[in-house]
């Protein structure tokens, strides 16, 4: 097993396909696909590269810290009481535990992710 990884940014293995949780959905028909590329940690670490059509859901992190790093697309965050921030290719940001807020994409994104739970 090698402790190096490099996250593929256009992978060529099938995505798993999703959507927003019905109770997250505020507007829009947001499809979501993951390409997981590496989980360490007994399962507690994940990475790889994540891609969302536009729409508005409720982001909820909980316990899970997020790294992200845009690689594609253009996203709007409000943090509930707070400011929104626009991200775009080639920003990166972490959404820490127990963040809850708006992930409005706007441009289909595509980003690079770590979670940590």
């Amino acid at each position: 097993m090698s402790l190096l990884k490099t996250i593929d940014t256009n992978p060529t293995f099938a995505p798993r396909e999703s959507g927003p949780l019905s109770e997250r959905l505020i507007s829009g028909n947001p499809a979501f696909k993951t390409w997981a590329q590496d989980v360490a940690r007994g399962e507690t670490v994940h990475s790889g590269v994540w891609e969302a059509t536009p729409g508005e859901t409720r982001s909820i992190k909980g316990e899970t810290f997020e790294f992200c790093h845009i690689l594609s697309g253009l996203v709007e965050i409000t943090p509930d009481g707070g400011q929104s921030v626009v991200y775009k290719a080639g920003d990166s940001f972490v959404m820490k535990p127990g963040f809850v807020g708006v992930w409005k994409t706007i441009e289909a994104v595509r980003k690079i992710y770590v979670t940590v739970s």
